[in-house]
């Protein structure tokens, strides 16, 4: 075999909501190393979107958890080298890396907006993921359809 499967990193649930997946987000959200601002602004953005989401049934945690999903890419564009030709070859992703991507995804597209706290910014983003609306979405879209327009090519898959 070339390749081995790689373990699935445990982790522990954060603090606050008791939820390993939030601090799988935090561990991407932070910087230098400096958890607890990173759990200071993921904390603080939850606190906006109970403030923001008014007759939302849903607890912000799970609008977060939404927010991801309707982020989540499921299929992805590899290059490869054809003839001296490089192809987009479409590829599914697996479940782990779907999280990975989604959770980037929202922190990328999060820090280039124009509110003034990072806080506000990841708040703003997640209500727009779950709405289905944003920057966040439209780069979702834009792989599925670089991926739809490759489709000719997936029989490359590697």
């Amino acid at each position: 075999m070339r390749k081995t499967n790689k373990k699935s990193k445990v982790y522990k649930p954060d603090p606050k909501f008791n939820e390993p997946l939030v601090t799988r987000f935090v561990n991407h959200l932070m910087k230098s190393g400096k958890k607890s601002i990173a759990y200071r602004i993921f904390y603080s953005a939850m606190k906006k979107i109970d403030l923001v989401k008014g007759k939302e049934e849903k607890t912000s945690l799970e609008i977060w958890k939404d927010g991801l999903k309707n982020i989540m890419p499921h299929i992805e564009v590899k290059s490869r080298r054809m003839g001296g030709a490089n192809i987009q070859v479409p590829i599914p992703i697996s479940p782990n890396n779907k999280i990975t991507k989604a959770m980037k995804l929202l922190i990328s597209c999060a820090a280039i907006r124009n509110e003034k706290t990072m806080s506000d910014k990841l708040a703003f983003e997640i209500w727009e993921a779950f709405k289905e609306q944003g920057e966040a979405v439209k780069r979702k879209e834009n792989i599925h359809k670089m991926a739809e327009a490759n489709k000719a090519f997936s029989h490359f898959r590697f």
